[in-house]
């Protein structure tokens, strides 16, 4: 019954006229993100980061989740139907873009866009359940606990990163030298500001975010832009009874295992799409069709990508620990607005984190309602040449980041940053472990801190209390187990041993 009353307290704030209306933009702009090619949700939060300033906290964390749930459905209809897909959307391509070829687009969409619709709601309930219960668990955390929690973030970011464990780990490294840039708060002394005034308050969130996503996924899609052409086959929605039948269980089975995978660090719409894929190519009836044009390779993987980006929600506002480089962003829009996410923001703005959740319900039925039967002019939007849509980015970064503190240095600083993504994208190095320790280093110096002045100095309280022993018991196994598939993985490419000269 809690559960119940704290979902019609969510509904009563999602449902005001200005968070519909957030609500509605958010669904919008991330349909529009996942249709366009070389976008994603990733470059688009960073590149709004800026607009949170002005709009009040619920409509502008409602409209940022949209974005990010928004552009799930949206990869799904690029992918279906022109075969272009994002990280999240590449299961699609095989099912669903065979239906297309098949002449049944309009029974892949409707697929996509039913089982997402269910999916979400699945994830929902999960959401409202888990995550006030992690809330109180999290409640128990010290300064030493949350310290040793936030190390294992770090340790985790391999889960994050494309590249190897060491690579993650130096780009978080830098992150965190990132966030001690500027004064110290305690003892007043700048740090690594070489003297320079506008320094002295440290690096703007939203620069390094614009620079290091926005910016860079822009040049790197000017390095290698292909020409799209707009869909212009028939589309018939409505599926037989038959055929819908066949789209309910391979949705629920995607339902749960996408709310699962997007709980734990690194899960997120990637891996469940693939999971959930996997797994209806083991249970369905229709295992056999899989690959060649079945529902269920659509339904399933559709319903595990909106789950999974629901239930990512989980950790960021129960712990406050952000799972994946968009929930790192998402952080980053909680403390813009003065919001700590955590245990604190459950039972200090029930009405932003229940309003948040309701809202993903609400924001389910405007996908639904709004994109299937729209959804041949969705894709109008390939007919925008890159050409023109880059420089509009651009201008839009430079004004959102001068908005903020009115100040140019603030653009000088995006663009170094931008160049800064740039090379990491040239190097082949994730630039989301840079954002990840530049969020989590000032609150891990703070918790560091904190727990010594506790302890008097002794580093022996992160070894002696239970959950941050447990935590570091944790990072061990988990360095250990890196270890051994590095080891195994060296095995396995050794050359073989010359037995001797050929006679």
């Amino acid at each position: 019954m809690d559960i119940l009353q704290n979902l019609a307290f969510g509904f009563g704030h999602a449902l005001t006229m200005q968070n519909l209306l957030f609500c509605a933009i958010g669904c919008i702009v991330g349909t529009l993100v996942g249709l366009l090619p070389g976008l994603g949700p990733l470059a688009t939060i960073s590149l709004l980061l800026p607009l949170t300033y002005s709009i009040p906290t619920g409509g502008a964390l409602i409209m940022l989740a949209g974005i990010y749930y928004g552009a799930q459905y949206g990869d799904s209809v690029s992918a279906i139907t022109m075969k272009i897909p994002h990280a999240s959307s590449i299961v699609a391509c095989i099912d669903g873009y065979q239906l297309t070829l098949k002449g049944r687009t309009g029974l892949a969409l409707f697929t996509a866009g039913i089982s997402s619709f269910i999916g979400g709601t699945v994830a929902i309930v999960v959401l409202a359940s888990l995550a006030p219960t992690l809330g109180e668990v999290a409640l128990l955390f010290g300064p030493a606990d949350y310290c040793s929690l936030i190390l294992l973030g770090f340790f985790c970011v391999s889960f994050v990163t494309t590249g190897s464990l060491l690579n993650g780990l130096a780009m978080c490294l830098v992150g965190v030298l990132l966030g001690s840039i500027g004064t110290d708060v305690i003892s007043g002394q700048q740090r690594y500001t070489f003297d320079l005034p506008f320094l002295m308050d440290g690096v703007g969130l939203v620069s390094v975010a614009l620079g290091c996503f926005g910016i860079a996924e822009i040049t790197k899609n000017l390095d290698a832009r292909e020409e799209r052409s707009p869909f212009n086959g028939k589309i018939h929605l409505m599926p037989s009874w038959a055929e819908f039948k066949r789209i309910i269980p391979s949705a629920l089975r995607g339902s749960v295992v996408g709310s699962a995978l997007g709980i734990l660090p690194g899960g997120g719409p990637v891996i469940a799409q693939f999971a959930a894929y996997a797994l209806d190519k083991k249970v369905s009836k229709y295992k056999d069709e899989i690959g060649s044009g079945a529902i269920e390779g659509v339904a399933g993987q559709a319903a595990a990508d909106e789950a999974a980006a629901r239930t990512s929600f989980i950790p960021l506002m129960s712990i406050g620990i952000p799972e994946n480089p968009v929930m790192a962003l998402m952080m980053a829009a909680f403390i813009i607005k003065g919001i700590q996410p955590g245990p604190n923001m459950i039972s200090g703005h029930p009405d932003l984190f229940w309003g948040l959740v309701a809202s993903m319900w609400v924001g389910n039925v405007f996908l639904v309602v709004l994109n299937v039967p729209l959804v041949r002019y969705w894709l109008s939007v390939f007919k925008i040449p890159y050409a023109v849509l880059f420089p509009a980015i651009l201008f839009f970064c430079c004004i959102g980041t001068f908005s903020v503190n009115n100040n140019l240095d603030d653009i000088f600083t995006t663009a170094a940053f931008g160049l800064l993504g740039y090379l990491f994208v040239r190097l082949d190095m994730d630039a989301a472990p840079l954002m990840l320790g530049f969020i989590l280093g000032p609150m891990q110096e703070e918790y560091f801190r904190r727990a010594l002045l506790l302890s008097r100095g002794s580093f022996m309280t992160f070894v002696t209390r239970p959950i941050s022993g447990g935590l570091l018991a944790l990072i061990g196994v988990f360095v250990v187990w890196q270890l051994v598939v590095f080891f195994r993985a060296r095995r396995r490419i050794a050359p073989p041993a010359v037995t001797g000269a050929a006679t």
